[in-house]
């Protein structure tokens, strides 16, 4: 028996890479079965470009995921996808809609409780995606390694009955320059949201999951489906929650690791 589907005001979803080896896809179908909103935000890199540019990886998983989308859609669901720089081609189709889905760089959402956020994937906002596009794809690269080596590590664990633990993103929080990029974008991407004269931003391009308060302004990044397998949800009272969805194809319910993001503002910076 099928559980009845969580419903939420508002879903934000990013950075699925689509087209890629180490999209989740069936995880993120798993999700959107058992989460319903009647909008839907994705927050770009849900189709990668780059990727699709070097080699060609579509297996059915990757379509069921757009045509699931897309069937929401239809439903009723008002979906907004906002590019990225992996799918950064669809800027040029700003205000066009794709069987229901609108296309946009950017987007304003008025929550339930009146508060304002603005909707960008960041990639604007990373100087070396911009200034230094050769070492975007050199890291980019140096990702999908850490990914093999993360693969290993987690068959391994499952081995020896431990649970999933990511390689790539406890490398990455454990070196000093990539701690200090992350802050960085937070603080830019604060800034941003202060000039656009909003109350919070929205965002994901860094694949982590956070909630921040940065001088007043709400940084909320929705993560990945990647490694973490993470959205964000707008309950009808405005209130915001990360959900990590653990388990994919599961015929009971779902492990779920909430958490409630909008509870206790964290120290401002």
């Amino acid at each position: 028996m099928t559980a009845t589907p969580r419903r939420f005001r508002t879903l934000f979803i990013s950075d699925v890479h689509l087209g890629s080896k180490p999209a989740k896809a069936d995880y993120l179908i798993d999700f959107l079965r058992h989460h319903e909103a009647g909008c839907i935000f994705l927050v770009g890199d849900i189709v990668d470009g780059w990727r699709l540019k070097r080699s060609w990886h579509w297996p059915q998983a990757h379509n069921d995921v757009v045509q699931k989308l897309l069937r929401q859609a239809r439903k009723g669901c008002r979906i907004t996808y906002i590019a990225g720089n992996h799918d950064e081609f669809l800027r040029n189709f700003q205000g066009t809609h794709f069987g229901g889905i609108v296309v946009a760089d950017r987007a304003i959402h008025d929550a339930a409780d009146g508060r304002r956020y603005l909707v960008i994937h960041g990639d604007q906002f990373d100087a070396v995606v911009h200034n230094y596009r050769w070492l975007a794809y050199l890291g980019d690269k140096a990702y999908d390694a850490a990914i093999v080596v993360g693969r290993l590590v987690a068959r391994l664990r499952r081995l020896a009955g431990l649970p999933y633990w990511s390689f790539s993103s406890w490398a990455k929080l454990r070196v000093k320059k990539a701690v200090n990029f992350i802050g960085a974008f937070q603080n830019v991407l604060a800034e941003e949201a202060r000039r656009s004269g909003v109350d919070g931003v929205i965002c994901g391009h860094i694949h982590h999951a956070t909630d921040d308060q940065i001088g007043g302004v709400r940084y909320i990044n929705t993560g990945d489906w990647v490694e973490s397998c993470t959205a964000v949800a707008e309950h009808f009272d405005g209130t915001f929650e990360i959900i990590h969805w653990a388990k994919a194809g599961a015929t009971a319910a779902p492990v779920l690791v909430p958490i409630i993001i909008d509870a206790a503002p964290a120290k401002a910076a």
